[in-house]
């Protein structure tokens, strides 16, 4: 027992160590001091947000809006119900509201258009997404081909926009407009 007090009882000096050595004291500041900022800014590190994070949403935004644009834009007489189909579920909100009360009138127009209208995606870009609210702007430049029944195909280039919500099954298209040619020079100077 006494061998025990004597190894857990400090010796005399061992407080005076402290106090006459100013260069240990220092350094062990230092290093309290060093270890404090470590696990802060590991800590802070850890909680940042990732950019490759969000450049895996922006990509799935990109390719899932293309898609849908293209399913917007490819259309046959001959299986109207099934693309009308792929319209609804392309979309989210008020333009799949629109489809779906429309359903019936867009199938009889492509029907007695005789027509089936096929697209490519030449290019396509997110202009803008907030990945917090689930939103993106995209716009697309497409090849679309009407080819009638009888006839000659007409192949013709468009630029459409439209508005991406995330849902559950995915980004969806809730609003889709043609860009008027003329209109991404139409705020530049003239001369």
């Amino acid at each position: 027992m006494a061998s025990l007090t004597a190894r857990l009882s400090r010796p005399a000096g061992a407080v005076a160590s402290w106090r006459q050595n100013p260069l240990l004291v220092t350094s062990s500041a230092l290093l309290a001091v060093a270890v404090v900022f470590a696990a802060w800014a590991g800590w802070s590190w850890l909680s940042a947000p990732r950019a490759a994070a969000d450049a895996v949403v922006r990509d799935q935004a990109l390719r899932e809006g293309e898609q849908a644009v293209l399913n917007f834009n490819t259309l046959g007489y001959r299986t109207v119900t099934q693309g009308v189909k792929l319209w609804e579920q392309s979309s989210t909100g008020t333009l799949h509201s629109e489809i779906a009360a429309g359903q019936s009138s867009f199938e009889q127009q492509i029907e007695q258009a005789k027509s089936t209208t096929t697209a490519r995606i030449l290019d396509g870009a997110l202009t803008a997404l907030n990945t917090r609210a689930g939103t993106a702007s995209i716009i697309v430049a497409l090849q679309i081909t009407v080819t009638p029944a009888h006839g000659a195909a007409v192949t013709k280039q468009s630029r459409e926009e439209g508005v991406l919500t995330r849902t559950p099954s995915g980004w969806k298209l809730s609003s889709l407009a043609q860009v008027p040619v003329g209109a991404a020079s139409s705020t530049g100077s003239t001369g």
